[in-house]
């Protein structure tokens, strides 16, 4: 059976990895020269199970708009009144009840643990390196509020048996020595044991290599115009180059799927959520993360990468936009002064920009559609690293006829039909 994958970031790769050792003849199609040059370029590094949450909880709306108050806010809404925005922020406030965000971290997390074991079983079958780490993530909680409220997530990760230690500031030194200059500014932390790092980049470019070695065939520089569809079921994928003819299409496209998807009568409500980082190399490894810190405060990441420093955050809701002003870095620049400042030179930093598709209750969109033949395997946001060899797996025995390792029942799109 031919396979097309559209999307050669992470998702899109891994993808056809698991479909290709099924036995499918597998193609992708890809705009970029190569693979994972947009959103999975230079993410935050992290493949966090344990910090898998949606962003719509309670008590959001109102740090919202208190975000929007602040210099290093970690959340930024352009002002111009775009109907999609402003529809795919409304099914979001919809979700911000305590029922909903347990439903959707419960299964959120479910997904990001298989993940996380598939990445295991894949590093042992391949040997793939990647500057990959296995040091856990730490919450970092500038306030006893924040140790608090993180007594709910514990509640979900103990219904879910997931490994975590809360951890005095004391504890914090023993795990991330290089914080003790400014250990006097956190009240405590979440460490979750069971997360990992890794440069997604790095990864997919070996991962291709051995893609290549099960046939898979790419198709770079190649601009996707439509699908075609003929009595309900997928006919192919019309590029510039012309009508392709597949007898299955699995779109991951990311921010993109959404308007691929219209001409098919299917609306997925994925938005782009941009986000920002930077990598700094490292300059004096005593003050320097040895894993994943979070900053709860700011939302923002700062993970290790061999002998770089990646930092990560932001969620600005402005479109498709991708211009990288200063004044957006400043709130990811201002988190790696202010923790890990004597370990590398902001100076030397290199910037960078992406847009994540977000669903609305923070969970991908993998399965079926009700057009015969046509797949989706989208709609990660943040989680698209962490979740990636998950639901490549999940949709590849959806795709092949096999019962799923997981449930996805919560994970097609018919939830939202």
């Amino acid at each position: 059976m031919q396979v097309c994958v559209l999307g050669a970031g992470v998702v899109g790769l891994t993808s056809a990895y698991f479909l290709a050792k099924k036995g499918f003849e597998v193609t992708v199609i890809d705009r970029q020269p190569s693979v994972a040059l947009e959103t999975s370029f230079a993410n935050a590094g992290q493949i966090s199970p344990g910090y898998s949450a949606p962003w719509a909880a309670p008590g959001v709306p109102l740090k919202a708009i208190k975000w929007l108050m602040q210099k290093h806010a970690p959340l930024k809404i352009s002002p111009d009144p775009e109907m999609k925005k402003l529809l795919w922020m409304g099914k979001m406030l919809s979700q911000c009840t305590e029922g909903a965000y347990n439903t959707n971290k419960s299964r959120m997390m479910a997904l990001a643990e298989y993940s996380r074991d598939q990445f295991i079983a894949l590093r042992k079958e391949l040997g793939i390196r990647y500057d990959n780490g296995q040091g856990g993530t730490l919450q970092l909680f500038r306030k006893e509020e924040q140790v608090e409220a993180a007594a709910k997530d514990i509640k979900v990760l103990l219904a879910l048996n997931v490994p975590h230690q809360m951890l005095t500031p004391e504890q914090i030194i023993e795990v991330e020595p290089g914080l003790a200059p400014v250990i006097n500014k956190f009240k405590g932390g979440l460490r979750l044991t069971g997360d990992e790092t890794g440069d997604c980049y790095l990864f997919c470019q070996s991962l291709k290599e051995h893609c290549d070695a099960l046939g898979v065939s790419f198709q770079f520089n190649t601009d996707i115009q439509s699908l075609s569809v003929e009595s309900g079921k997928i006919r192919g994928v019309v590029t510039q180059n012309g009508l392709q003819d597949f007898d299955h299409v699995l779109v991951c496209l990311g921010s993109y799927s959404k308007e691929l998807l219209k001409a098919c009568d299917i609306d997925i409500p994925v938005y782009p959520v941009k986000g920002y980082s930077l990598t700094v190399p490292v300059t004096d490894t005593q003050y320097a993360p040895v894993s994943t810190v979070m900053d709860e405060t700011y939302k923002v990441a700062v993970t290790r990468l061999g002998e770089r420093i990646r930092a990560a955050g932001t969620a600005e809701l402005t479109g498709y936009n991708l211009e990288l002003p200063k004044s957006r870095t400043e709130t990811i620049s201002h988190v790696v002064e202010d923790l890990f400042g004597q370990g590398c030179q902001l100076a030397e930093a290199e910037y960078w920009t992406g847009l994540r598709p977000m669903t609305p209750d923070g969970t991908p969109v993998v399965g079926a559609t009700n057009v015969a033949g046509l797949y989706l395997n989208t709609g990660h946001g943040t989680l698209g690293w962490t979740m990636s060899c998950g639901s490549a797996a999940v949709i590849a025995d959806i795709m092949v006829g096999n019962q799923t390792e997981v449930d996805s029942s919560d994970l097609s799109v018919k939830r939202y039909q």
